[in-house]
């Protein structure tokens, strides 16, 4: 059986890792569009690990695969190889809102993710990292238990799950795109035709098993190929700012010596006159990322590697704005931030962010089969022994990161045959 994942992303990458632990690795192609590999989301994230702030139906799946993130490190030295660190969460003024029901409802109300730390977690009272400026007025408490929050470099993780299936055998084409769908006289998919878009030459790889994973493209996917289809795939695009940077209060000692290897996550609604929820944490290496400046309203590019034209310098300047408030030196004689401080701005920008990330109207990814009946004009997916299927995995919203490693095992799961590691039953179209 052959098996066809469109989407080189964080998700494709682990749906192929897992795959590829069993299945001729020949027999795996990976189709990516980018030209450059893991420019968009995947590359860009903050890289936040969380194993119980997740609605019911997203719950089993989130514990598996937070479990997944720390085996996979303990067994492949991830802390030298994609910084995995075990991490405290904390919130700054957002606590008292805390316990959402839904995944998913700060993003709607433009709040904090903190909201989303499951009601089973208490919080209590905490001390701002040393990195972090004191803010007025701010609160913090911290809103995970031990050992269920972490931290990776998403970037340096799907290096590794790429460069780990393509050692197996794994076939990796880009960039390139899936034209189109071979079938023979009864309507069965038997390939897939996929354009170069360096050559445009134009190829055709067998395929029993099409998995769709290519992010907040993938409705679009869809339709290409299942033109007729009756699914709907409720996927948006939710683009993302972010900063990498380093600070004075935040070196390698710090990191070691006053924090003992650990990260922190911090969730907050301060500034308030900022007018979005910033988000920080500490990553391996004294790297501190910020994000939480999210819009709807830039249109999705056509491949990922397209983001830098349609960053905003009002918006990257307005994060900058709330990173120096948040993280910059105070001025002498100040003990804390307000609107009135004037920080002093000393620290190093390492990298400006702009990341499309698919996230579903209903607040939860799509990780299914899809029945050959909804795939329309009478399609079919191997029949008799190489009986295939067409599965999705995509609109993970901010948790692609998190649940990459657990999506993968059970996708790979699903086009193996056996019961999933998880019950995903919950995230069906």
């Amino acid at each position: 059986m052959s098996t066809v994942i469109l989407g080189g992303g964080i998700i494709g990458s682990s749906i192929a890792y897992y795959l590829s632990e069993n299945q001729p690795k020949e027999e795996i192609h990976v189709i990516e569009s980018s030209s450059k590999l893991f420019c968009g989301a995947s590359g860009y994230a903050a890289g936040f690990l969380a194993k119980d702030w997740f609605a019911p139906s997203l719950a089993p799946l989130g514990e598996l695969s937070f479990n997944l993130h720390e085996s996979l490190a303990a067994e492949n030295g991830g802390a030298e190889k994609w910084g995995y660190m075990k991490g405290t969460a904390l919130s700054l003024g957002s606590a008292s809102n805390k316990g959402g029901a839904r995944g998913d409802d700060w993003l709607r109300a433009g709040t904090s993710r903190a909201e989303t730390a499951a009601a089973t977690t208490g919080t209590k009272a905490a001390e701002v990292p040393d990195w972090m400026t004191q803010q007025q007025g701010g609160i913090v408490e911290q809103i995970s238990d031990k050992d269920t929050t972490a931290q990776v470099d998403p970037s340096r993780l799907c290096k590794f799950l790429m460069d780990t299936c393509t050692s197996r055998g794994v076939k990796l084409h880009y960039p390139a795109k899936a034209s189109s769908l071979v079938k023979d006289e009864s309507g069965t998919i038997t390939g897939v035709k996929v354009v170069d878009y360096n050559t445009q030459a134009e190829s055709t790889i067998p395929c029993t098993n099409l998995i769709l994973c290519a992010g907040p493209w993938t409705p679009q996917v869809l339709r290409d190929l299942f033109p007729a289809s009756e699914v709907s795939l409720p996927i948006y695009s939710l683009a993302g700012y972010s900063l990498v940077v380093r600070s004075p209060r935040h070196t390698l000692e710090h990191e070691q010596k006053t924090y003992g290897g650990m990260s922190h996550a911090l969730f907050t609604t301060y500034p308030p006159s900022c007018g979005f929820s910033p988000e920080l944490f500490s990553r391996q290496g004294s790297e501190i990322y910020i994000a939480g400046l999210n819009t709807t309203e830039i249109p999705l590019p056509e491949r990922p590697d397209d983001f830098h034209a349609s960053m905003d310098q009002t918006q990257m300047d307005k994060l900058k704005a709330a990173t120096v408030r948040l993280l910059g030196k105070l001025p002498e004689g100040s003990v804390e931030s307000s609107d009135d401080a004037l920080n002093v701005d000393d620290l190093e920008i390492t990298r400006e962010g702009l990341c499309f990330r698919p996230a579903s109207e209903r607040g939860t990814p799509f990780v299914t089969r899809v029945e050959d009946s909804l795939l329309g004009d009478g399609v079919k997916i191997g029949v008799g022994e190489k009986k295939g299927g067409v599965f999705v995995a995509s609109g993970h919203g901010p948790w692609g990161i998190s649940l990459s490693l657990g999506t993968g095992k059970v996708v790979a799961d699903m086009v193996s045959g056996v019961q999933p590691a998880a019950d995903v039953s919950g995230l069906g179209v």
